[in-house]
């Protein structure tokens, strides 16, 4: 077995998080594996500051505290992006339709009326009603928000130069996003109304993907042409614990194709690195991905049954990996936390694979817990123990 971990002083300096995640995500040798994290729960990361574990400083004005200065606390290495103006845009103000004392009722930019807890833990709204039921409102809807033309999503030359000069300078790995192909359709129809609507109306549906590849194959060129990209990323989120929400079968002949295109264009462009965000089971989709070109499944959650082990044996080289550790552990304390990782460390050795929480970290994770959590992956990537004590987390913890 390969082990692409070589050791601090390897290449000299130090690899830059961008060598370093290109070296990693090609099955070459680094000093030492990438870094990465996917965020956190909102309550949990007021908690950690209430708690006085977080500076008080990261929470902005508006109450939020950015994911990206809490992982950087944690020593993780952070992505920049540079993508073309995609999606529903540009969105109408928000219309507040009832508020009580603990629900608010709104209809959102794009038409959807939800219903929201003001208080305690934020959920998923409660969705109430979704913009496209029929062709209709499918066309109304593409007229409004998905024009393709729009000045809205036109870059400057000036923009486009200042986002050119940034990915070809920045040491950080640089994503190219391209949104999604049916995620964004189940939003804007509902999760029921996207079923009703696969079934009484296929063509229909793909009309709105093959729409959404349209225009990515318009609005990609003149970033790709321009940027520097190390990866290329987008998002679905349409499976459940037993699988995808429409049929495989489906996929492969209503969605794949308006996909294919898509991927070649990015790979023509030097992008081999793309991955997708899907919750949810995913076997049935990886082999469709795959034929496609989508090489990197992310965040990849362990408890629907996407075993990263089995999959790198599965799949080999084909498939890239980020994710993978299972949240769960968390909640188990350093035993539980150590065996995951021991659990992983094969797979993340042989490279491709760049194992992090497999979804947003979740609430009620003790600061302990998390910075136990930190600390052994960084040692099983490889990292110097002198570099992780630098981590500002741990200028006060030690396990």
């Amino acid at each position: 077995m390969t082990d692409i971990r070589q050791g601090q002083g390897r290449f000299g300096a130090d690899l830059t998080p961008r060598e370093r995640f290109n070296r990693t995500m090609h099955y070459q040798q680094v000093d030492y594996i990438s870094h990465m994290e996917f965020g956190y729960w909102d309550e949990l990361k007021a908690d950690w500051l209430n708690q006085g574990f977080l500076p008080a400083s990261f929470r902005q004005a508006d109450g939020h505290i950015p994911d990206r200065l809490v992982e950087e606390y944690f020593g993780v290495e952070q992505f920049e992006g540079f993508g073309p103006h995609i999606g529903a845009m540009p969105l109408r103000e928000q219309q507040i339709v009832e508020r009580t004392e603990n629900v608010i009722t709104f209809r959102d930019g794009l038409g959807v009326l939800s219903q929201q807890k003001i208080s305690g833990t934020i959920t998923i709204p409660h969705f109430l009603e979704f913009p496209i039921r029929d062709r209709a409102s499918w066309e109304a809807f593409r007229d409004e928000f998905l024009d393709v033309d729009h000045p809205c999503r036109v870059y400057t030359e000036e923009q486009l130069r200042e986002r050119e000069q940034m990915t070809r300078t920045t040491t950080n790995p640089v994503e190219c996003y391209f949104g999604s192909f049916i995620g964004w359709v189940r939003d804007w129809t509902g999760f029921q109304g996207l079923a009703y609507l696969s079934a009484d109306d296929p063509d229909l549906v793909e009309e709105i993907v093959a729409h959404l590849s349209q225009m990515l194959m318009k609005l990609l060129p003149p970033v790709l042409e321009r940027g520097q990209f190390d990866a290329a990323g987008g998002w679905e989120d349409i499976c459940f614990n037993s699988g995808p929400i429409l049929s495989p079968r489906f996929f492969s002949e209503r969605i794949m194709p308006h996909m294919a295109p898509v991927m070649r264009l990015l790979r023509q462009h030097g992008i081999d690195v793309i991955w997708t965000d899907c919750d949810g089971r995913i076997l049935k989709l990886i082999p469709l991905w795959l034929e496609v070109g989508l090489n990197c499944m992310f965040p990849l959650e362990v408890n629907p049954g996407n075993d990263p082990v089995a999959l790198k044996k599965e799949y080999g080289r084909e498939l890239l990996i980020r994710g993978g550790f299972n949240k769960f552990a968390l909640h188990g304390g350093r035993e539980a936390i150590l065996k995951e990782l021991k659990r992983l460390e094969p797979a993340v050795a042989e490279g491709g694979f760049i194992p992090h929480i497999d979804h947003r970290c979740p609430g009620q994770v003790t600061w302990d817990n998390y910075c136990y959590y930190i600390w052994e992956k960084c040692h099983m990537l490889g990292w110097p123990e002198e570099r992780i004590k630098e981590f500002p987390a741990f200028r006060t913890w030690r396990p």
